[in-house]
């Protein structure tokens, strides 16, 4: 007997799928023109490279203060409603920004407008990333997630190139933050199409100590936990986005249009890399395929950071989108099989802070270190710190790379009865 054929397009069918993958294309389109923008206009206003790391210092601070109240707020009230609220503080800060550049406004101005969107995303996170298990079967999420991270790497291509473009045309950035705040109000239209599902009402009271019930699931999850710990460390070190104006200026000689096109190169590879996902049969050893994958990555950065070829430079950064895409995919669908339901708004606010801290903070790093040692050096040792990082992890936690297919884990909770179940009928 031949083995069935895999339906590639079974999730994408799912209308909550679609509408979840166009409120996705949206939203990532108008946060993808926003930092393309405010990096070209830092750069261009004050000429240095710490301004740049400073966006990602900004963007953090309220997503540290907002973590616990976040995550908590999505395991208590729908989901929907919340993501909808978060993305149009978005949209006020898009038009912020947008007020800020038309003026010539302060550059502090610049800042408190990151801040703000920085604090609709410490809500936005949890309540989108724990939204799909509500409306689909355990079976359809790792086609679902390739799906919708094909999306956000779609959005990720077009925002870049399209924020660029209309910096090149107009000669400012005015225009593109308008274009990116009609992307938030796109996302929350397509929101307000799903179900707002309320929360299954506790069996228990609750108590003060649920608050940080998420970081106690997380310790006692290890395999999860060395899963994040992989990609926060192995991104905040390997992040060279943030130093993309200063390639695409000072050592590429690219311009504006150029840059939107470095920016894409990754989201390139990823949406290649998705697609041939949803082909694919699920992953025998998930866990060292991350090892894997993430070495590449910290390899694909040191040739990046060394590069001084438009072509070779986009290749590298192609590279890291295709090495960076499987390694979201199984941490996504790990964490969205293995964490109950009841905990998942909580549990998503951490790891949310595990990739904002990775991303934002890396942020200020690479900015920090490129003022100090030139951005060549930042980028180069920062892959070399990835590559360190993947062989720390593999040996703290050498149950990640024996763990077996996805879709056959279960809520660690669930996981732990049946186990102390097994046990009991085994004496």
């Amino acid at each position: 007997m031949t083995a069935p054929a895999i339906d590639a397009f079974s999730a994408i069918r799912h209308p909550f799928v679609r509408a979840l993958a166009l409120a996705r294309v949206s939203g990532v389109i108008g946060t993808q023109i926003i930092n393309v923008a405010v990096g070209w206009e830092l750069y261009e206003r004050t000429g240095s490279a710490l301004s740049l790391g400073l966006v990602g210092l900004f963007e953090l601070t309220p997503v540290l203060f907002l973590m616990i109240p976040a995550g908590n707020a999505a395991d208590r009230f729908p989901r929907r409603n919340i993501a909808m609220l978060a993305q149009s503080v978005t949209c006020i800060a898009a038009f912020g920004l947008m007020a800020v550049s038309w003026f010539e406004g302060p550059v502090k101005l610049i800042y408190a407008m990151l801040m703000l969107a920085g604090g609709a995303r410490a809500f936005a996170g949890p309540a989108v990333g724990t939204i799909m298990p509500q409306l689909l079967k355990t079976e359809q999420f790792v086609n679902a997630n390739a799906w919708l991270s094909s999306a956000f790497q779609f959005a990720s291509i077009s925002g870049p190139a399209i924020g660029g473009l209309i910096i090149g045309l107009t000669g400012g950035t005015t225009w593109a933050y308008f274009t990116a705040a009609i992307g938030q109000l796109i996302f929350v239209i397509s929101f307000s199409t799903l179900p707002a599902i309320p929360p299954p009402e506790a069996k228990e009271k609750r108590k003060f100590s649920d608050v940080f019930a998420g970081f106690g699931f997380i310790r006692r999850t290890p395999v999860f936990l060395a899963a994040i710990t992989l990609d926060m460390f192995g991104v905040l070190l390997g992040g060279a986005v943030v130093l993309l104006p200063i390639f695409a200026k000072d050592i590429l000689h690219v311009g504006p249009e150029g840059l939107g096109w470095l920016r894409a190169s990754p989201s390139i590879g990823s949406l290649l890399m998705f697609l041939v996902i949803t082909r694919l049969k699920p992953m025998a050893r998930p866990g060292r395929a991350l090892l894997m994958v993430v070495v590449g990555f910290g390899l694909a950065v040191i040739g990046f950071g060394l590069s001084t070829n438009i072509l070779l430079s986009m290749a590298c950064l192609f590279m890291t989108g295709i090495f960076d895409s499987i390694s979201v995919l199984i941490r996504q669908t790990l964490e969205q099989v293995v964490t109950p339901d009841r905990l998942r708004g909580r549990v998503s606010a951490i790891n949310y802070v595990f990739i904002g801290f990775s991303n934002e903070f890396g942020a200020f790093e690479s900015g920090a270190t490129a003022a100090l040692f030139g951005p060549v050096n930042s980028v180069v040792g920062g892959g070399i710190g990835t590559l360190l990082v993947v062989v720390v992890v593999a040996l703290a936690w050498p149950a990640l790379a024996r763990i077996g297919p996805l879709h056959t884990l279960k809520p660690a909770e669930e996981a732990d009865v049946i186990a102390a179940t097994e046990a009991r009928h085994s004496v």
